[in-house]
């Protein structure tokens, strides 16, 4: 795709019609080729009414053209303009156009006048409309003293402007002294005459600089008039009355409009309150399209009036008060216009012809005729030609019959003048258009393939596609007179070539065009709708496809001008990027793809959005003692409506700089009622907020005080607390500055036992918020205020609440204490409450004390550290989770509140019953032997009650990774090593270990070991090592025996290697998790309680994968901490509870097995090939 990209480009509208080839206009009469002979015809022509410049040098217009070139003359007022004579005025050569020079000397006034221009040359003469020369004039106001106009408050007022009469008429509008457009609404507002109407005015009214300006446009000059000075009283009370109409006046008039220009109609009324406008038209609707309303709907509009605008039109000016009428009845008149135009004729010798002038206008114009600038009554008789009003028929004609003719419409109105000749030639026949033009359509377009031509008389025109192509017909094409042939829809296969062959009886002439057609241009990605906020970034996308043959440009306007040739906008392909968005920026971007034949836009609007502007223009009125009337203007709201004011209020007299909020109001709202405070020096700002944010605080208000008053609050938080036994401390939260009141702010404290009969007690007390009453009983409910008060007075009775003296230590122990032992770790306490006079304070609860004395198993004997159990509210009964099983405990309750803890109960005995013990500390295999294996433990680190035996469980693992039989050992509580006889020779063995007591098997702790090769051989080395198998090399590779019995050897390992591959084909191989699963010992179970409420010495560790593959220490030794490899991770172990090394893993795992570089694998018991290869 070939798309050129254009940043900039010079503004033009992107609605324009698609550009098609058609290159010769349509038209009902032939063109004259300027090489033959021919009339002139005027070609350009200055205005009928043409106002000038009396600063600059006249040009008057006059252009035409003919065969020969024309003459050019002209009259003045009717007579002839001897140019030569005065030597301000010159002919421009080749030209009709006149220069006037009056710049150095002469005046515009001189050459006022009506202006007639003559083309001649042998064929006829054509002349130009009456030009009227009038100079521009912008004169000044008339000297007049103005006085000031004095008004009461609500009475209507016109300020008259009289503007001076220029030419053309000024444009008028009403200004201050500083240039400043004086602001007009509903009630304040200018009429078409330029007078400034009130229809009831204001205090705010009140100026001394009302100023009409008249403005000249066509001199670029400004007039002024006299200032008007205006006074407003007002009166505090002033009567409402009905709408009454300022202009027009009375019930009825008229108003005349002459037909193509804009009917304006006008209503202004006065009246209290100020009356709305409404128009209508009786007998008929107001044209939609052509309707519009200006000066706040008190002026209708009609664009384009016609003659079936006539009729009654009716406005209604309404208040609450009544509503009054005023009709305006319209008669559209009409200047003379045309309905048919006569055209310029081309006849042959002896053909006949018509020139047709018909027109129209109100009145009904009158038609005359001129010849070669002369009335037709005063010209030469033609024979060939007849007069029937607004025709004229020629018959026979020949080529004396030649000549220029006017058409005169008219009537009081105004006039239309045209000129038509009538050119007699003999020609054959001729094509304009230049041979073999190629034309490119889009497709579904209008195709226009021209051939222009001219003959006389006037030839026919066929048109042919291809070589051999049949004579077009017009049921698929438009033929034109002009010979133009139209596809009104062209598709692919219009393409081709298409000849054009014109004929008359002297002679035919033919052309051929081609015609190519093209894919559309069309935006697939259209740019789309953004709101940003200001200093934000946006990008519009458009993406656009077009015929491969064609270049298309890509353009992106603002507002349909060129963008701001600014470095935030960049285009990068097909996309526009503004950075650093501003207001500015807010507008319409219009993407346009054209190419030579066709252009397509797309257009999104970009709303530039931001926190609103602050409010301005504060001000307080309304001013009463407590409340105060605060009004505003809002700031630009930039683009983003304004959904609310916060008003805020600074109170500089007691806590000045810190600002308050006050309250919220609506967006629409610009005023506010606000109460205020007593006593407080209040200003005011407002802070505007609308989607997108806060505006920054508006200006600070001006200062307002109010005057002081009793406090309306009494302190809050008011409490009494004794912080001794004999003492009430009264404490509360004083009151701010702000609710005060007044000056000279106090509190009377007061207070009384609850259950007395005693007198309020009371003080008054200043800049305080505590007051300690001494010498009061011990934990006494007291009745409590606090009342503010200032100099004005006191505030409201207050709020009475209840207080408590000072608290004591409980004086009695908890009784009836014993314990129900639930489990190995759980038991449950019980006790009688203390009697509520005792506690001597409020009750915070029961805290129990206990701890371990001795180990049932005297294998521990250390105190341990006492724990504490606190158990809030009245409570009798509380369990005691944690505790250790076959262990002695003591335990006391005492009583708390909030002074402290009260003596403590008896104390109280009780045993917790044997757990599963712990794995033991430590399983190690030391000297492997050829058939022994020889085992040492440490016994639990906690027992949790007597050990009665060990079991060990082991299964031997082939070099195949299958399990063996698992074999069940018991094993005295008492033995701490055992030795394993009679086990094969250099076998890997895994074993299981765990201790036992009463209540059940402990956890577990696992190992694995591998038997030697033979008595003399060296020890493998610790699980997790590289590979090394001691061998005892004999030298008898020579000796007969040997060989053979290797040949033996390996027969039966090839038949070995045989049975295991077919094994593993049927699934004969399991994996290590499978053989487990066959072999796990179902005893091997954490244990738990009998109520399963706790489970005991759970490590959260005995579950988790070892840290890269951790192994056994050389001496062997496994501790419960670093057996945290499970056969769970490797498919659910031994009921998911066996917890292995790392050596296990490296060497079972399919995942470990190809990483021998890492260096942990285990040991790996010898296959028969490992074995065989040991002797050699």
């Amino acid at each position: 795709m070939r798309l050129k990209i254009m940043p900039l480009k010079k503004s033009f509208s992107v609605h324009r019609v698609p550009l098609i080839l058609f290159l010769c206009q349509v038209m009902s009469a032939l063109e004259v080729p300027l090489d033959l002979v021919q009339p002139p015809t005027i070609t350009r022509q200055s205005p009928k009414d043409y106002i000038i410049d009396p600063r600059e040098n006249i040009e008057i217009q006059c252009e035409a053209k003919g065969k020969p070139p024309p003459s050019f003359s002209w009259t003045r007022n009717g007579t002839h303009f001897d140019i030569d004579k005065d030597p301000l005025v010159k002919m421009l050569p080749n030209s009709g156009t006149l220069v006037i020079s009056i710049t150095i000397e002469g005046k515009a006034e001189s050459y006022e006048g009506v202006y007639q221009c003559t083309a001649r040359n042998e064929r006829g003469a054509a002349i130009s409309n009456n030009i009227v020369i009038r100079p521009s004039r912008s004169p000044l106001w008339t000297k007049e003293k103005l006085e000031q106009i004095t008004i009461l408050k609500g009475q209507s007022l016109v300020l008259p402007c009289r503007p001076p009469l220029g030419l053309p008429p000024p444009i008028i509008f009403w200004m201050d002294n500083s240039f400043q457009r004086l602001p007009q609404s509903e009630r304040v507002s200018q009429g078409l005459n330029g007078d400034l109407y009130f229809s009831n005015v204001l205090p705010e009214d009140t100026r001394e600089d009302y100023v009409c300006y008249a403005r000249f446009n066509h001199t670029q000059t400004i007039q002024q008039k006299q200032p008007i000075s205006v006074k407003v009283h007002s009166t505090k009370s002033y009567i409402e009355r009905p709408p009454k109409l300022l202009t027009p006046e009375g019930r009825t008039s008229h108003k005349e409009e002459l037909r193509e220009n804009v009917l304006s109609l006008e209503c202004i009324a006065e009246g209290l309150p100020t009356p709305s406008i409404n128009w209508t038209k009786e007998d008929g609707e107001l044209p939609i399209n052509r309707t519009s309303y200006t000066n706040f709907r008190k002026t209708l509009n009609i664009n384009h009036v016609s003659e079936a605008d006539s009729g009654k039109y009716k406005c209604t000016a309404r208040n609450p008060l009544g509503f009054v009428e005023h009709t305006i009845s319209v008669t559209v008149k009409a200047a003379p216009y045309w309905i048919t135009a006569p055209k310029n004729l081309v006849l042959s010798p002896g053909e006949d012809g018509t020139l047709i002038c018909r027109a129209n206008g109100n009145p009904k114009p009158k038609i005359s005729w001129l010849t070669n600038g002369v009335p037709i009554e005063m010209a030469p008789d033609d024979p060939s030609r007849k007069i029937d009003g607004d025709t004229i028929l020629f018959s026979d004609v020949q080529e004396s019959s030649s000549a220029v003719y006017q058409c005169n419409a008219s009537n009081e109105y105004g006039y239309l003048l045209a000129n038509a000749f009538v050119n007699v030639l003999a020609e054959p026949p001729r094509i304009l258009t230049e041979a073999n033009l190629h034309y490119q359509v889009i497709t579904d377009r209008p195709a226009m393939l021209d051939c222009a031509f001219f003959g006389s008389p006037i030839p026919t025109i066929k048109w042919f596609k291809g070589t051999k192509g049949s004579v077009l017909q017009e049921n698929t094409y438009i033929f034109h007179d002009n010979g133009t042939l139209e596809i009104p829809v062209a598709q692919k296969d219009s393409a081709g070539t298409y000849t054009c062959v014109v004929r008359n009886k002297l002679g035919m002439a033919k052309n051929d065009v081609h015609l190519e057609i093209k894919e559309p241009t069309r935006i697939i990605k259209h740019p789309e709708y953004k709101v940003v906020q200001r200093g934000g970034k946006v990008s519009f996308e458009c993406k656009v496809k077009h015929d491969p043959t064609l270049i298309a440009t890509l353009t992106w306007l603002k507002d349909n001008g060129e963008l701001p040739n600014d470095g935030r906008f960049s285009i990068d392909n097909d996309h526009l990027v503004i950075m650093n968005i501003s207001d500015e920026d807010d507008a319409t971007y219009t993407c346009v793809a054209n190419t030579s034949l066709d252009i397509v836009s797309a257009s999104a609007v970009l709303r530039v959005v931001d926190r609103p502007n602050p409010p301005f223009d504060l001000e307080l009125t309304s001013l009463l003692e407590r409340s105060v009337q605060l009004s505003w203007i809002p700031g630009d709201e930039n683009n983003s409506p304004i959904t609310d004011f916060i008003i805020e209020y600074e109170d500089s007299l007691h806590e000045p700089g810190i600002w308050h909020h006050h309250s919220d109001v609506p967006g629409t709202q610009t005023t506010a009622e606000l109460k205020l405070s007593p006593y407080v020096k209040y200003s005011f700002r407002v802070i505007a907020v609308n989607s997108i944010g806060r505006s920054l605080p508006s200006e600070v208000s001006e200062y307002y005080m109010t005057k002081a008053a009793e406090p309306e609050e009494n302190p809050t938080a008011v409490e009494g607390i004794g912080s001794e036994p004999d003492n009430l401390v009264i404490t509360w939260q004083p009151l701010k500055g702000f609710d005060s009141n007044g000056p000279g702010l106090q509190y009377k404290v007061s207070w009384r036992q609850k259950d007395g009969d005693d007198e309020w007690t009371s003080v008054v007390v200043a800049n305080v918020s505590k007051y300690i009453v001494s010498g009061t009983p011990t934990f006494v409910p007291y009745l409590v205020k606090v009342q503010a008060l200032n100099d004005v007075g006191f505030a409201p009775e207050p709020v009475i609440i209840i207080g408590h003296s000072g608290e004591d230590l409980p004086m009695v122990a908890p009784s009836n204490v014993h314990v129900n032992v639930v489990n190995s770790t759980l038991a449950e306490v019980h006790w009688e409450p203390v009697p509520p006079k005792s506690i001597r304070g409020h009750l915070k609860g029961y805290r129990i004390y206990y701890w371990k004395v001795k180990n049932s198993s005297k294998r521990n004997k250390r105190h341990v550290e006492k724990k504490i159990l606190t158990f809030n509210g009245n409570k009798t009964h509380g369990m005691l989770p944690g505790l250790e099983p076959f262990s002695h405990y003591m335990l006391n309750v005492r009583v708390v509140n909030g002074k402290g803890e009260g003596p403590a109960s008896v104390d109280q005995v009780f045993n917790t019953p044997e757990g599963v013990p712990s794995a033991p500390l430590f399983l190690k295999i030391v000297n492997p032997t050829l058939d022994s294996l020889t085992l040492e433990w440490d016994p639990p680190s906690h027992p949790n009650g007597i050990l009665t035996a060990y079991t060990l469980k082991f299964q031997p693992i082939n070099s195949t990774h299958e399990l063996g039989p698992l074999v069940d050992i018991k094993i005295p509580a008492n033995m701490t090593s055992l030795i394993l006889r009679n086990l094969s020779y250099s076998t890997r063995y895994k074993f299981y270990f765990y201790a036992q007591t009463s209540a059940g098997s402990g956890s577990q702790i696992t190992e694995e070991a591998v038997t030697t090769v033979d008595e003399a051989g060296v020890h493998p080395p610790a699980v997790g090592a590289d590979k090394a198998m001691a061998s005892r090399q004999v030298d008898i590779a020579t000796q007969g025996w040997f060989i053979g019995l290797m040949c033996a050897v390996a027969l039966l390992i090839l038949i070995l290697l045989i049975v295991c591959f077919i094994r593993r084909n049927k699934g004969g191989k399991y994996p290590v998790k499978e053989k487990e699963d066959a072999h796990a010992d179902p005893e091997i179970q954490p244990m738990k309680e009998d109520d399963g409420t706790f489970g005991e010495y759970s490590d959260a560790e005995d579950h988790k994968p070892s840290k890269k593959g951790s192994r056994t220490p050389s001496d062997r030794t496994v501790k419960k901490e670093d057996s945290d490899d499970s056969l769970v991770d490797y498919g659910e172990g031994v009921n998911g509870q066996f917890n292995e090394d790392g050596s296990f893993i490296g060497q079972y795992s399919g995942k470990k097995e190809k990483e021998p570089a890492e260096g942990n694998e285990s040991s790996e018991a010898p296959s028969p090939v490992n074995a065989m290869n040991s002797f050699v």
